[in-house]
């Protein structure tokens, strides 16, 4: 009898393993699909002419973005910009990217903000353009480079230092090991945690 209770409890403490695998995998795809989801934007002129993102949130509805810009008063004026309008955008510099001319694949080195087109495909090219194409643009060393400068929002610092933070972090294990983990974006020493 004790025997087939240690084999009872052995299969339900393995299969307890595998539905926390399975819970952990569901909290990390959800991050990753939260990149890509649908965006909140305020998007500030510069004195310099150039866009800023000062604000991100996502967002369940469609894209969407207020553009803060300077009247010929020099008042602040908001309009907002619905996400056809910023599929168009997004279209035509992406237009620009294919054909080289783009100003996200220029080196930028210590200026701040892009255009209005670019900024909107720096920041959001995945939600309004598909992930694909998010992704690819992504991958260019100098695009990567230049979405970096237009985006200010606490959002956008927040997701980052957490994504770096999950790729050096190191867990211990609730069996007592230690080792890195990159898969996870959070550090625990507990179970349950």
């Amino acid at each position: 009898m004790k025997v087939i209770y240690s084999i009872a409890s052995g299969v339900a403490l393995g299969s307890a393993g595998v539905a926390m695998m399975s819970i952990l995998g569901g909290c990390e795809s959800s991050q990753q699909e939260q990149k890509q989801q649908n965006k909140f934007l305020v998007i500030e002129q510069q004195s310099s002419g150039k866009y800023v993102v000062v604000e991100e949130m996502p967002t369940e509805g469609p894209s969407r973005a207020i553009i803060r810009e300077k009247d010929e008063n020099n008042n602040t004026v908001e309009r907002f910009m619905n996400e056809d309008e910023m599929k168009a955008l997004a279209q035509q510099e992406y237009q620009k990217v294919q054909d080289g001319t783009s100003e996200t694949l220029k080196s930028g080195e210590g200026s701040t903000g892009m255009g209005l087109a670019g900024t909107i495909l720096a920041v959001a090219a995945g939600s309004l353009l598909g992930n694909i194409i998010g992704n690819a643009l992504m991958n260019n060393k100098n695009f990567a480079s230049r979405s970096s400068t237009v985006n200010q929002s606490a959002y956008n610092r927040s997701s980052t230092a957490g994504a770096a933070n999950s790729a050096s972090s190191t867990k211990k294990s609730y069996f007592g090991g230690t080792g890195s983990n990159t898969a996870s974006s959070s550090t625990s020493s507990t179970y349950g945690s």
